[in-house]
């Protein structure tokens, strides 16, 4: 129910474009850009479009059950089981209710039915699940395990989703998971989502074309906005209004292009009967947009970890309306029309100014229902928001609370804290995109029944938003089985079925493993943090690091011995398990994350060496923290999620020549290292920030860091003197700047380099 009596005030629905065809979209987006004579004047030129398929005119929400293709789903399903396609029938169920499947059939002959092409997919991803016994993770699959005939299932089955919000994707998985990614990378991740029950997806992909359109008729060059606009791997932050400009300056051509992308991004969804969430608008402006528009106001927004964050628009000023009209018309015609958009006005700080903050939240929401009638509005819960001020200005039926911390701290109490207002319970477990594996699996479980109990609860479904996906395969699977699991789920008989199906078969070996990770890194507790620990290996070189990002936890969140004990039984894994590409991942990043948790074993012993000026055994304890990085670096070099190369080539790819492919390539590498300028760095603590432990990174990187560091320290000690100091920042933009190149295939063999990592570490205690 709305928080407040306030009406909004009427408007005229806007007549919907839809998302453009490929050819049609590259030349509307390579025709003159409008002319900057009056502010706001005009309205956007119309191209001929085609109607949405499969979507309502003016929302783009699915059609109702019965009436959609399931062509879509087929396709998708071709790409995810492509020797067994065949075995499944998926037929539109008009009788389902919102959000239900039903599996049953014969061997070789099942049958999916569904109210959407994406409720089919997940009716498949429950049938592989529980029948055949096979996983297709984030990463890894097991799908080779399959017998050419597919079991017949035992009697039907129907499920249907206990919320009806399943959303998923950060703010910034863009920009932490692979700003420079191909169509058919993300077309692989909405399979992924659509097999595992999600239907709300956030697209960021091409969202500063909008912007970059519709400023030029208030006043802005094409020239002035290439410079405002960052960066790809750094737009996630313009768009939270926390930065400008900083990556770029980016090309025309590639802001054409990431728009056509995020438009093919948003179509395949609506395709699949599940909903684009695209970035709405709330005011953020280049510098002197009040000068350059009357009536306007802006608030300047002070300062974002040693960025000056871009002004902000009073969209109670009368210009707001008119640039949020220009934006949504803009956007429309690129991505077409949605039903939920994404905004979080003063995101980790900024200044309100003399803006009521509540009337600023009504004019924001009254411009987004002018141009889509009844959208919902998703806003992040995070830190102090949404502000019970921003609350009190909205029709907050048409708001949804994506809660980022409903796993990290204790004594939260949702309903009070936003008055009612409709939340999804939301798990950030990664940040940064850090590789170390973990998440509080035991929180989600015993929260998420409860909450949804409760007799006042606002619980209204899940947000899947880890800063960056596809690192932590078994707490994707988990978190977004809550959705579609009617009763408790058992923790430990939950983990047991994993291991089963992961590899295809039960193994004893593999159940013993996924029993330690279960107790050790899935265990973790909600009180202070929501993530693991990260690699001293990855950290600024020091004898007292504590952790590599300086907002991560500082020590062991977990008995280390679980690991290292897991790392032993998947080592034991039956041999005809062991082809599978998901043995092969869990395979290496457990061995990666043993090595990881010995670094903070290892350290503190070279402190106390150098501490006790004992040279030889300095020199054998760093010797072995070097050889420990040598075969960090080759055991991650075997599997082709764990590579710095491919992160790289994919930057360069974008770029038409030489000087832009090395803008591109800086954007993705200070993002790993430096994260921005030497202020943010530094002041802002955001150096390692998106540390990861991937072949190159480490070779090239974090080993000459710390060989440099242990020089320094190795000469105090011959000559008895204080160490050289070593400015770090400069070290790390050197690297920035780099342009070589590394491998974006894998190498080597995962098992015998696993096998050299459980042999280099002293053996855990048993457990």
């Amino acid at each position: 129910m709305p928080r407040s009596g306030r009406r909004l005030p009427a408007t005229r629905p806007v007549v919907a474009l839809a998302a453009l065809p490929a050819a049609l979209l590259a030349v509307v987006c390579a025709g003159p850009a409008p002319g900057a004579t009056a502010p706001g004047a005009g309205s956007p030129a119309r191209a001929d479009v085609r109607p949405l398929e499969g979507a309502h005119a003016h929302t783009g929400a699915p059609r109702r059950a019965g009436t959609f293709d399931t062509a879509p789903a087929r396709a998708a399903l071709q790409r995810l089981l492509p020797r067994h396609a065949g075995q499944f029938t998926l037929v539109p169920d008009p009788a389902a209710g919102a959000d239900t499947f039903t599996v049953s059939g014969t061997a070789g002959a099942v049958t999916v039915r569904g109210s959407t092409g994406a409720t089919l997919l997940t009716g498949v991803g429950w049938y592989l699940q529980h029948v055949a016994g096979a996983d297709i993770g984030w990463p890894g699959d097991s799908i080779g395990m399959l017998p050419a005939r597919l079991p017949a299932v035992p009697s039907p089955v129907t499920r249907s989703a206990q919320v009806p919000h399943r959303y998923a994707l950060n703010d910034t998985d863009d920009g932490y998971s692979g700003p420079y990614r191909t169509f058919e990378e993300h077309q692989r991740q909405i399979d992924l989502l659509a097999l595992h029950g999600i239907n709300e997806v956030f697209v960021q992909v091409g969202a500063e074309y909008p912007y970059y359109r519709a400023l030029q008729r208030f006043g802005y060059s094409a020239e002035e906005l290439r410079q405002w606009i960052p960066g790809p791997g750094h737009q996630s932050w313009w768009l939270l209004q926390n930065l400008s400009g900083f990556g770029g300056p980016v090309t025309e051509r590639l802001m054409r292009e990431r728009a056509e992308l995020g438009g093919r991004i948003a179509e395949q969804l609506r395709g699949l009967g599940m909903t684009p969430v695209l970035p709405g608008y709330f005011g953020t402006v280049p510098p002197g947009f009040a000068a350059r528009n009357a009536g306007a106001a802006t608030v300047a927004q002070g300062d974002w970890a040693g960025f000056d964050r871009p002004d902000w628009l009073d969209p109670a000023s009368p210009v707001f309306a008119k640039l949020a009209a220009a934006y949504y018309a803009q956007q429309r015609a690129v991505f077409g029309d949605s039903s939920m958009y994404r905004m979080s006005p003063l995101h980790e700080g900024g200044q309100t100014g003399s803006v009521d903050v509540g009337a600023a939240a009504g004019a924001i929401q009254a411009a987004l229902h002018a141009a889509h009638p009844g959208a919902l509005w998703a806003v992040l819960g995070w830190q102090d928001d949404p502000t019970a001020e921003l609350l009190a200005g909205v029709d907050t039926s048409k708001l949804l609370i994506l809660d980022g911390l409903s796993d990290r701290y204790n004594r939260l109490d949702r309903e009070s804290r936003w008055g009612g207002v409709p939340y999804a319970m939301g798990t950030i477990y990664n940040f940064g995109g850090h590789t170390t594996i973990g998440a509080n699996t035991s929180v989600w479980l015993e929260r998420f029944g409860p909450w949804r109990a409760k007799s006042n609860s606002a619980l209204a479904g899940i947000a899947y938003l880890p800063e960056a996906t596809g690192t932590n395969p078994a707490a994707f699977d988990l978190f977004t089985d809550l959705a579609w699991d009617a009763g408790p789920i058992d923790q430990r008989t939950w983990f047991a079925g994993f291991a089963a199906r992961r590899y295809g078969r039960p193994d004893a070996e593999a159940a013993a493993a996924w029993e330690e990770l279960r107790k050790g890194p899935y265990s973790t507790s909600s009180g202070l943090w929501s993530e693991s620990q990260d690699s001293l290996f990855s950290a600024r070189p020091s004898l007292s690091a504590a952790g590599a990002a300086y907002w991560s936890p500082k020590s062991m969140r977990y008995p280390a011995g679980s690991v290292r004990r897991a790392l032993d039984h998947l080592l034991r894994v039956a041999p005809a398990l062991r082809g599978s590409s998901a043995y092969r991942f869990d395979l290496v990043d457990t061995a990666r994350q043993a090595l990881a948790n010995h670094s903070r074993v290892l350290l503190p012993k070279i402190k106390a060496a150098y501490e006790a000026e004992d040279l030889a055994r300095f020199r054998t304890l760093t010797a072995e923290w070097q050889d420990g990085m040598r075969l960090l670096d080759q055991v991650t070099g075997s599997d082709p999620n764990l590579l710095l190369g491919t992160w790289l080539s994919r930057a360069r790819s974008q770029g038409a020549d030489r000087a832009e492919q090395g803008r591109y390539e800086y954007d993705a590498r200070s993002l790993l290292s430096v994260w921005g300028r030497r202020s943010t760095s530094e002041g802002g603590f955001l150096h390692d920030y998106a540390n990861r432990e991937w072949s190159g990174l480490i070779s090239e990187l974090y080993a000459r860091r710390w060989a440099a560091y242990f020089a320094t320290l190795d000469e105090a000690l011959v000559g008895r003197a204080a160490p050289r100091e070593i400015d770090w920042h400069a070290f790390e933009e050197e690297w920035a700047g780099r342009t070589t190149r590394h491998p974006d295939r894998p190498s080597g063999d995962p098992y015998r380099l696993a096998a050299a990592v459980a042999a280099a570490l002293p053996a855990a205690a048993t457990g």
